[in-house]
């Protein structure tokens, strides 16, 4: 079966860290850019961070860049999002997303442009 799983998510205080993690299955994610996206209660989900298909070029959105990382491993299948410096404001669930009909080409921040999405990780920073 194809898809992705989410893992990582938790409760932290206003200025910690957590490191999120997803693991392909199924299929190779390799060769396809990669991006999180999350969804806070009574919002629309929104774009985070994306890597291309090497993990040489990234993108992020303003809120979060400076902050947090994006990563992966492509022998693993795995990508990751490390969060530093993480603020109420970033309580939401966390969605990484392949974007799987575009082979080898750069990131996008395009939430529509995503075919393959995991089930989300909750992650509540208190004040």
């Amino acid at each position: 079966q194809v898809q992705l799983v989410e893992s990582g998510g938790g409760l932290v205080q206003a200025g910690g860290s957590l490191r999120l993690s997803c693991a392909g299955t199924g299929r190779t994610f390799s060769n396809y850019a990669m991006g999180w996206f999350r969804q806070a209660p009574g919002k629309e989900r929104e774009f985070v961070a994306t890597v291309n298909w090497d993990g040489g070029a990234t993108a992020y959105a303003a809120s979060v860049k400076g902050r947090f990382t994006i990563s992966r491993d492509r022998a693993k299948n795995m990508l990751y999002l490390q969060m530093n410096s993480l603020k109420p404001d970033d309580t939401a669930v966390y969605y990484c997303a392949a974007d799987v009909s575009r082979l080898f080409t750069t990131y996008t921040s395009d939430l529509g442009q995503y075919d393959v999405w995991g089930q989300g990780t909750q992650v509540t920073v208190s004040s």
